[in-house]
């Protein structure tokens, strides 16, 4: 009630729990969109996605277009690849992928022929209004649609029509709360006819009666252009909702809870509540699926940092190396410079610039060292000050959960709701004692995964030999109960004619000599 009573009253930024309020530093928030030129080679990681890995369907030699799949989806949970541009393929091997630790996976390498020539054997749907919502959806699945917030879950999964779970309200994120990105801004400003579009199709896919576009209020430019855009169709069913600026707000729970007021129950998901929150770069996707027919080949970025020359927006070919991005905002040169894939709060530091963009980069941060080393200090003891537990968004205590992870106390940190975290770094931004918080976060998340792992491994295992003794023991059982049934055959011949039960002469090996 008291939450309720201080929105009426105009205290918007009491929407959800914790929070912090950093230096935004959205340098780009007035730069265009530029086309990013086409690299020499091209990367393509055959996983992209939250889920299993594709398998190419390519080989060295062959020729391909844009938009042609090149690898194919494994299992449930995954999408296909696409060709960026058409060219050739000249090799299929491990290569570095947007990760800190640098680890290599399959990727098919492609020399554009400068042509740029598109597949278009997807034919659009321009009556979209009349087709089957499963048919809508696998078109989304076959174009390789996929989260491009960052979180980059197979769309189509979300976009079920499940009559168990109804869909009520759909979600437009357009929040960005990340500081220094300003993609989905420029994408809001310079494309939002097409987003409207797209949000009508996903209503018109799971059914939903009402859809909530959600901008931050540091956006003022952008919430004028989707109130245009609504105003253009005349949907009063679709509204624009300005929200206070609070990292991170963007967090698909938190914005939920702003919004609605509805928390999402822990180890649930928000279609248990009746809600689809879908990015806005994600939804843009999936108009140019339905109504042009394209997979997703290209994404929009940000290129910014201290570091960087020439900040801008650019809509960068998938598969396209960072150095080559950096080179096109003026930088060559990274000593003592870090990169960072992402945003600075929730990216990932990479090793070198000699990584492919992939469906999940929504930044690349160039920061200067000495920037870096001012915000990542030597860790000193917790002073057990609470700052932590007040910011947390998700109502956690992170330096109990910290303890738990660093001294490898998976079960009691499972036991703190590990698992909860969304590891958006509010903790460790106003940690006075520099530590890592969510550093030890997701070293646990990953020692717990390992050991459940190991232990789903165990018991496979055990279930197979005790499966294979039972099979033993099956056919042991089966053999002796068919000698049985020999025996008592024979036994009842035997008493039934005792005439013919003498037994054969037998014959000596002299005898078998003569």
């Amino acid at each position: 009630m008291i939450k309720s009573f201080l929105n009426k009253l105009g205290f918007a930024s009491a929407r959800f729990a914790g929070g912090i309020t950093p230096d935004m530093c959205k340098w780009t928030e007035s730069s265009a969109i530029e086309d990013c030129p086409l690299p020499p080679l091209f990367i393509v990681p055959i996983k992209q996605h939250i889920g299993q890995a594709c398998t190419p369907l390519v080989q060295v030699g062959d020729l391909v277009l844009r938009g042609q799949k090149i690898a194919k989806s494994e299992g449930y949970l995954s999408v296909p690849i696409h060709a960026p541009t058409s060219g050739k393929v000249i090799k299929i091997e491990e290569h570095a992928i947007p990760h800190p630790s640098g680890m290599g996976l399959t990727s098919i390498f492609i020399e554009p022929d400068g042509k740029d020539v598109r597949d278009t054997s997807l034919i659009p749907m321009d009556n979209w209004q009349a087709i089957d919502p499963a048919e809508l959806r696998e078109r989304v699945r076959l174009c390789g649609i996929t989260g491009l917030g960052g979180a980059a879950f197979p769309t189509f999964i979300k976009l079920l029509k499940d009559k168990r779970n109804p869909i009520e309200t759909v979600i437009l994120n357009g929040v960005e709360c990340e500081p220094f990105l300003t993609n989905d801004h420029r994408l809001m400003l310079e494309h939002s006819d097409e987003i409207m579009h797209g949000l009508q199709i996903i209503m018109h896919m799971v059914g939903a009666k009402k859809a909530i576009i959600a901008i931050e209020d540091n956006k003022s430019d952008a919430v004028n252009a989707m109130q245009q855009a609504v105003s253009s169709i005349g949907n009063d069913a679709i509204s624009v909702t300005s929200l206070p600026t609070r990292y991170p707000q963007g967090g698909e729970k938190q914005l939920i809870e702003s919004l609605t007021g509805k928390q999402v129950p822990a180890g649930k998901l928000p279609m248990h509540i009746g809600v689809l929150c879908q990015n806005v770069g994600t939804v843009k996707a999936i108009d140019d699926a339905v109504m042009l027919g394209h997979a997703i080949t290209d994404r929009i970025i940000t290129v910014s940092g201290d570091a960087v020359p020439k900040p801008a927006n650019m809509r960068v070919r998938l598969g396209t190396p960072m150095r080559f991005i950096y080179a096109q905002c003026g930088l060559e040169n990274f000593d003592g410079i870090q990169i960072l894939h992402g945003g600075p709060m929730m990216g990932e530091r990479m090793r070198h610039p000699d990584i492919p963009v992939i469906k999940s980069s929504t930044g690349l941060l160039a920061i200067r060292d000495t920037r870096m080393k001012a915000v990542h200090q030597v860790e000193d003891p917790c002073i057990r000050c609470g700052h932590c537990s007040e910011v947390c968004p998700i109502s956690l205590v992170p330096n109990l959960l910290a303890d738990h992870c660093r001294n490898d106390q998976l079960e009691k940190a499972a036991d703190y709701d590990l698992f909860d975290c969304i590891e958006c770094g509010a903790c460790s931004y106003v940690c006075p004692s520099h530590i890592p918080l969510v550093h030890y976060f997701r070293y646990g998340k990953g020692q717990t995964a390992q050991v459940r792992r190991e232990q789903s491994f165990a018991e496979a295992s055990r279930l197979r030999s005790e499966g294979r003794d039972a099979r033993l023991q099956r056919e042991k059982d089966e053999k002796a109960a068919k000698r049985r049934k020999v025996r008592d055959t024979l036994r009842s011949e035997s008493v039934l004619n005792p005439d013919n039960n003498s037994a054969p002469k037998s014959t000596t090996k002299t005898e078998g000599k003569e």
